[in-house]
């Protein structure tokens, strides 16, 4: 009886730990890694983070099922590089108001310093609950737009006329702001047109979230996925694997150095300050 007792509370304390260490297991594997590169600072630059609206996981035509949106770190992670980097940063989405967050980007596995930071920073959660609406606002008068990803961005991002306009706008704004995102946010970019009705992306090196890192995580019921319909709109799509692509990370920026794409929801720190350094760079 005894062997048994102690047997099993040797069980109960390995799975413990096991469960205590998980968050720097993960890390280490790849997720969420911190980034080590150059950083430059802007100072009276203005960077515009977009979000989605969408708050349901489920099937097309579905209204039922778990909750989603943004995932933090795709939303905290580029904000404040930026606004650690001298940069005013507005937050908006596509329906504007409350952005919804993935309750799960939100626990412990994880948590980022970022997210830990968001959670204790009221003016940023102010921007958060009242986002602004995309419609309302003036793309060119950004230096940066990045399009923070999560499943929820594969409902409406992709969808929305007004974005497709704007980054169109925004692409040919005399300011000539850096354009890009991460994981699903890449979705906002497909349907961006120039002067002459082709697709922006079509015959550019981009990246996102990849079909396979969909594939594994189970998550294909969503109405689109980055990596397919970059492809399908003449995107040069490019990623690095991993043997679970959740810890693979990747970040593109094209060779005209207006768009700066990164593959999940891993790359969001290095492509916000691959943003940066493209702005800084022209300035000198």
């Amino acid at each position: 009886m005894k062997k048994w007792f102690y047997g099993l509370l040797g069980v109960a304390v390995l799975a413990a730990i096991f469960v205590l260490a998980l968050p720097t297991i993960l890390h280490k594997a790849g997720m969420h890694p911190e980034y080590h590169g150059p950083k430059v600072a802007l100072p009276a630059k203005r960077a515009l983070v977009i979000t989605t609206s969408h708050d349901v996981l489920a099937a097309p035509g579905e209204t039922e099922g778990p909750a989603t949106g943004v995932v933090a770190s795709e939303l905290t992670h580029p904000y404040y590089v930026f606004l650690d980097g001298g940069m005013q940063v507005d937050v908006a989405s596509i329906k504007g108001g409350q952005i919804p967050i993935a309750p799960d980007s939100l626990g412990r596995v994880s948590m980022t310093p970022e997210t830990e930071r968001f959670l204790q920073d009221s003016i940023f959660q102010a921007k958060v609950d009242k986002s602004m609406k995309i419609d309302e606002i003036d793309f060119s008068e950004y230096d940066i737009i990045f399009l923070a990803g999560g499943w929820g961005a594969a409902y409406d991002l992709g969808y929305s006329p007004v974005l497709a306009e704007k980054i169109s706008g925004a692409y040919y704004a005399d300011s000539e702001p850096v354009i890009g995102g991460v994981c699903h946010g890449v979705l906002g970019l497909i349907n961006a047109k120039d002067r002459d009705g082709n697709l922006l992306v079509a015959g550019r090196r981009m990246t996102g979230v990849s079909d396979k890192q969909v594939e594994e995580l189970n998550i294909e019921i969503t109405p689109q996925h980055p990596e397919t319909e970059l492809r399908k709109a003449g995107a040069l799509y490019e990623s690095q694997t991993a043997f679970r692509d959740v810890f693979a990370t990747h970040v593109v920026v094209d060779d005209e150095k207006r768009f700066v794409t990164g593959q999940n929801q891993n790359s969001g720190l290095e492509t916000a300050h691959k943003m940066m350094q493209v702005v800084a760079d022209r300035e000198q």
